[in-house]
């Protein structure tokens, strides 16, 4: 079910699973990363066994890195509010878990209308009476409009899963103007794409448009934190992190964003770059190979649509040569940032920066689009020339 995966390493000596977890920790911080949503999703066994190393990694790698604990109320298998009030204070006491300045504990449940208020209530007075720990809860919910006023006492902030298309995004201000009229912080959801095998939906993401939209919505509508989803839910195709099918093209372009909304001003664009972005196969595509599940948009999606993506970053304006299979053509963009998008068509694709006669950054998909395909695979594929 997997279409894609994490770029590979060389086998490691000794604890390679601490050594792994400890470079994903290095690759977040490098782009700009401050911290990992945690998703607990069992209370014992390998899961639970990673989520201990992944403290550790963090703890060991940057102390200033912080892991924020995420029970996963679709899949965690309790109930009681003090079981998971036990898991959250074991793993709450590494150094690594995210707390806030005045030492509250941060909790932030996905899907945490699962449960009702009152149960996160016990959940939160086990943690205080049981372990001493104060907390800071941060529901994340499908369906913030539905249960924002219920959960409103009990929380510090809020967020909300979000959509996974460019369009639609427009809710966003409003939630942000709720939390904040309610004295709450507000944590955005930033994606660049879904689409699942495993269950048959996807959303269109048009290219980088869904990167971008919900970058702009979390630095114009004045959220207070910004939480990628996700970093490594190959399962999903959402993945930030990098990976065999795009390099580092949506961490690194994400980066861009991501120092507008921490610092207030946008980078200054000191080389040329380009992002080519595009599906191996066109949406339409019916797989030969026996195929069970096909995916179809999710309700509320942008419509699916065929295109080539170049997203230009130029420091002075420039001709864009691009070949698409066989179609060859350029286009003019200014200095700052550009997107220009091409027709989807058969073979490979590439773009290059011409300026003053001479060939600058160049960009090539290595990933062949061809219109029969035996798999289904509706995720975008991207490439920088940013990096070789």
């Amino acid at each position: 079910m997997l279409r894609d995966r994490p770029l590979p390493v060389p086998p490691k000596a000794g604890n390679w699973e601490l050594a792994n977890l400890q470079q994903e920790v290095r690759t977040a911080r490098a782009a700009g990363l401050d911290g990992f949503t945690l998703d607990l999703l069992s209370l014992t066994g390998k899961n639970r066994e990673r989520c201990e190393l992944l403290l550790e990694a963090a703890r060991s790698v940057d102390p200033a890195f912080k892991v924020m604990l995420m029970p996963d109320m679709t899949s965690l298998d309790t109930d009681d509010p003090a079981v998971l009030a036990d898991l959250l204070a074991d793993l709450g006491k590494a150094p690594a878990a995210h707390r806030l300045p005045d030492g509250r504990l941060v909790v932030s449940p996905f899907k945490a209308e699962e449960q009702s208020a009152a149960w996160w209530t016990r959940v939160m007075d086990v943690l205080k009476s049981r372990h001493g720990i104060r907390t800071a809860f941060v529901p994340l919910f499908l369906d913030f409009g539905s249960h924002r006023v219920t959960f409103e006492p009990i929380s510090y902030g809020f967020s909300e899963w979000g959509s996974r298309s460019y369009v639609g995004q427009e809710g966003s201000a409003r939630d942000v103007r709720r939390a904040h009229a309610a004295g709450k912080i507000w944590m955005q959801p930033v994606s660049v794409q879904d689409a699942r095998p495993n269950q048959g939906i996807y959303d269109e993401a048009g290219n980088t448009a869904t990167l971008r939209a919900t970058w702009n919505r979390a630095i114009e509508d004045g959220a207070d934190w910004v939480q990628l989803t996700t970093w490594n839910d190959y399962s999903e195709s959402s993945q930030f992190a990098p990976s065999l099918h795009n390099g580092h093209a949506y961490l690194d372009l994400s980066s861009y964003y991501l120092t507008r909304f921490k610092t207030g001003g946008w980078p200054k664009i000191v080389r040329d770059t380009l992002y080519l972005s595009s599906r191996t196969q066109f949406a339409a595509a019916d797989p030969s190979g026996g195929q069970s599940l096909v995916m179809s948009l999710r309700g509320g999606s942008a419509a699916a649509r065929d295109t080539v993506e170049v997203l230009s970053f130029l420091t002075a304006p420039a001709s864009i040569r691009t070949a698409v299979g066989a179609a060859g053509d350029a286009h003019a963009a200014p200095a700052g940032v550009h997107s220009e998008l091409l027709p989807l068509g058969p073979g490979t694709g590439s773009a290059a920066v011409v300026r003053n006669g001479g060939t600058g950054a160049r960009v090539e998909l290595p990933h062949r689009v061809d219109r029969t395909v035996e798999v289904q695979d509706l995720q975008y594929h991207a490439a920088t020339s940013g990096r070789s």
